[in-house]
């Protein structure tokens, strides 16, 4: 079977656009709920910025079914006149970003035509032309792929895909890299840092690193539709145009699923408009988060079936060559949150802040976590933390 291997990956180590951005947004959040959903109890993390990116690749080969499928399932189509300019000026915003790098990369196999039309679609949106890799050599494929994601992630993934991954029915691997690394405005001191308890999902209580730093935080308590309460903190990354979403149910005993089905880019907007500024005290556990994840299934519950069916799949706008279809859709996240941030005058306004008697909110059982870059309301990664794993 030929098949179109596509493979998306996101690294966040160490810790504008209108309605193209909202609904990449809205379909990433999709995509998270359905693994979240399947995954109860487990950590989970992604970049539902590179599920939309490398999707909306595929999404300008389709045609068709398939073309109608995406358009659907997504929410949005790049093959609308002006929304590829959309899609560039959103990779340009981000990529203009200190401490953030976002790469789109087409492998094809060598001896495989690709459609003019489809070459200048990726040229447009995702600055980026088709690399030719001889697949009949699976392994070297793999370390040429390799290579490119270690290069496009600052060494952080240095081998996403094992050897035998890859066939010689391979035609064309889509990438998105994003990588990101920033300091937090004003950092936790690593003096104030205790072990105490974390009250699991599965009921266990686990000892953690839980970091504490005493600040003006934007904060703000909501109600999810079914009655849910749960708050939300901001925590500003230096230069305030990124920052950390931290959002967790009152009650410990609240499945964060059912935060989750409540997401979107309607409400994550609505946050931003009555979260208020006050003092707290902040805690939240030192915690590091490895996850590679296969998306065909939760892709396959929003409709997108289509695209990994050799009968039905309709990727003519790539190629005519060779009939193509979807084999894989995978994504691997690391994620690193510690205590570093900027320097200087800052930790020093923490330590004071510390001994202040303020309300404390203590991040010590489950809760979602979002990274969104403030300008373009891009969410470059998302998870759930029900058991930290110590760094």
């Amino acid at each position: 079977m030929l098949c179109l291997y596509i493979f998306l990956l996101g690294t966040l180590s160490r810790v504008g656009l209108g309605s193209l951005q909202d609904d990449q947004t809205d379909f990433g959040l999709k995509v998270f709920l359905q693994l979240a959903q399947n995954s109860e109890g487990k950590n989970v993390a992604m970049s539902p910025y590179g599920v939309a990116s490398v999707l909306s690749m595929a999404q300008l080969g389709a045609a068709g079914n398939t073309r109608r499928a995406f358009t659907t399932a997504m929410g949005f189509s790049l093959q609308e006149r002006g929304m590829s300019r959309q899609q560039r000026n959103l990779q340009r915003d981000l990529s203009s970003e200190e401490g953030v790098e976002t790469a789109s990369g087409v492998m094809v196999e060598r001896k495989m035509s690709l459609e003019k039309g489809y070459r200048r679609a990726l040229a447009k949106a995702f600055q980026t032309h088709p690399h030719q890799v001889d697949f009949t050599k699976p392994d070297q494929a793999v370390s040429i792929i390799n290579a490119w994601v270690s290069d496009h992630t600052a060494g952080a993934i240095p081998e996403f895909l094992a050897p035998g991954s890859l066939t010689d029915e391979t035609r064309l691997v889509l990438l998105n890299a994003l990588h990101f690394q920033a300091l937090w405005k004003v950092p936790f001191d690593p003096k104030l840092t205790q072990e105490r308890m974390f009250h699991s999902a599965n009921g266990s209580t686990v000892p953690v690193h839980m970091m504490r730093l005493t600040n003006r935080f934007n904060y703000g308590e909501f109600v999810t539709a079914d009655g849910v309460d749960y708050d939300v903190i901001e925590v500003p990354y230096e230069g305030d145009s990124l920052s950390m979403l931290l959002v967790s149910p009152f009650e410990s005993d609240v499945p964060l699923s059912t935060l989750s089905a409540d997401l979107n880019s309607q409400k994550i907007q609505q946050w931003r408009t009555q979260l208020k500024n006050v003092r707290r005290q902040l805690a939240i556990p030192r915690f590091t988060l490895n996850s590679e994840v296969n998306l065909k299934t939760p892709l396959l519950n929003m409709g997108l079936g289509d695209m990994f069916n050799l009968a039905t799949a309709d990727f003519t706008r790539i190629t005519s060559d060779e009939r193509l279809c979807v084999s894989k859709v995978l994504q691997r996240v690391k994620i690193e949150v510690n205590e570093r941030g900027t320097k200087g005058a800052a930790a020093t306004a923490a330590v004071m802040f510390s001994r202040m008697a303020v309300e404390e909110i203590t991040l010590d059982r489950p809760f979602l976590f979002l990274i969104q870059h403030k300008h373009t309301g891009a969410i470059l990664f998302m998870g759930q933390l029900n058991e930290p794993q110590q760094q």
